[in-house]
């Protein structure tokens, strides 16, 4: 079950065991989690279990992050994609979150942008969601950017218990 969405410049498919390398390569850097509680990877079985959870999302919702791929080079890039989240935030519950996450020799090349609004569309257009949410650190304003720049409209700025962190909160819906 390979899916894909292509983009002018990106491969958008299921992450797979062996992305394991990649996935640590991504998340074992401080700068990538600089706006996600400073919890940089340490150990490559961390990568794991979080390819197997979103695995798992596939099974149990039939989405999740996929992996991001450079169609020229067939690089490993990060991921992009749709997470439905069933624990509470912000107070909702049961609601799909556009996300990206990518390495950081690719940032600042439009690459979030590009597959935000890839995956906004395949939310909106072939699931049929009426609402996707968007939420960033209060601080990262790159991401700020990409939100809003993909059409999500800015809501407010929220403390989250769990995570202790100033988030924002965005959504775009079909109105």
């Amino acid at each position: 079950m390979e899916f894909h969405i292509e983009t002018e410049r990106l491969l958008l498919r299921h992450m797979l065991p062996t992305d394991i390398e990649d996935m640590f390569e991504l998340d074992s850097d401080h700068d990538v989690h600089r706006y996600l509680g400073n919890k940089a990877f340490t150990t490559k079985k961390q990568s794991e279990a979080y390819i197997n959870d979103v695995i798992e999302q596939y099974r149990t919702f039939g989405i999740g992050r996929w992996a991001m791929i450079n169609k020229q080079t067939h690089e490993f890039m990060g991921w992009s994609g749709l997470k439905y989240y069933t624990k509470p935030m912000n107070g909702h519950v049961n609601f799909y979150d556009v996300g990206y996450r990518i390495i950081k020799r690719f940032w600042g090349k439009g690459y979030a942008t590009e597959s935000a609004k890839a995956v906004l569309d395949y939310g909106l257009n072939t699931m049929n969601l009426n609402t996707i949410y968007g939420i960033t650190h209060q601080e990262n304003d790159a991401s700020h950017h990409v939100l809003l720049k993909i059409g999500l409209n800015y809501i407010e700025d929220f403390y989250d218990e769990d995570l202790q962190m100033q988030l924002r909160w965005y959504n775009i819906s079909k109105s």
